[in-house]
């Protein structure tokens, strides 16, 4: 396994994003009711299975929890990461 890619918040964008072999990796999320909509996250093709899509939620939850903001996956690899870290169920808004 590849180790994980740097993660960058690009808050004009409303994303986490991380350059994986000179294509763009995203966890997008969206301003919801004073929660943050988990919308999607995408990672190339050549690039799945390699853990990018976990580092960049990882992170984009590390940001949520120092922000002390709430999260509403409505991704289901967010929705599926959650489940699997149990740590962060505590950020869950509903």
């Amino acid at each position: 396994m590849q180790p994980a890619p740097a993660v960058v918040h690009n808050p004009a964008a409303s994303r986490f994003e991380a350059e994986v072999g000179g294509r763009l990796a995203v966890c997008v999320y969206r301003e919801q009711g004073g929660v943050l909509a988990l919308t999607h996250t995408e990672v190339p093709p050549a690039a799945q299975g390699q853990g990018v899509a976990a580092a960049l939620v990882r992170e984009t939850l590390a940001w949520a929890r120092r922000e002390h903001r709430l999260v509403r996956p409505q991704c289901s690899y967010v929705a599926s990461y959650m489940r699997r870290h149990p740590e962060t169920r505590d950020l869950l808004a509903d």
